[in-house]
């Protein structure tokens, strides 16, 4: 199995986010601990985000596993990267 970054940037509608986000995080939550092995929000205000690691065999299986993410669904993610990710230095659970 790869490891994936995946990179979103939400909308700007604090209270948007703010109603669905236990949804997001109940659905993140069942991945747990495979395929998703760690994510978290970004800290800025100003730009909302989030970076999590997934495990997958492809791009394509991470992004069908990730829509159906309630924040993905309700428009709430404005921009999703996956990227294949090679952990150089350290170690992954």
């Amino acid at each position: 199995m790869n490891l994936y970054a995946v990179e979103y940037s939400y909308v700007t509608d604090a209270a948007a986010l703010d109603e669905h986000r236990p949804a997001h995080r109940e659905f993140l939550r069942a991945l747990l601990p495979t395929p998703l092995v760690v994510a978290g929000a970004y800290q800025e205000a100003d730009s909302p985000g989030a970076l999590l690691l997934v495990r997958a065999d492809s791009d394509a299986e991470v992004e069908q596993l990730l829509d159906e993410d309630p924040f993905w669904q309700r428009k709430l993610i404005t921009q999703r990267r996956v990227r294949l990710w090679n952990p150089g230095i350290g170690t992954v659970q």
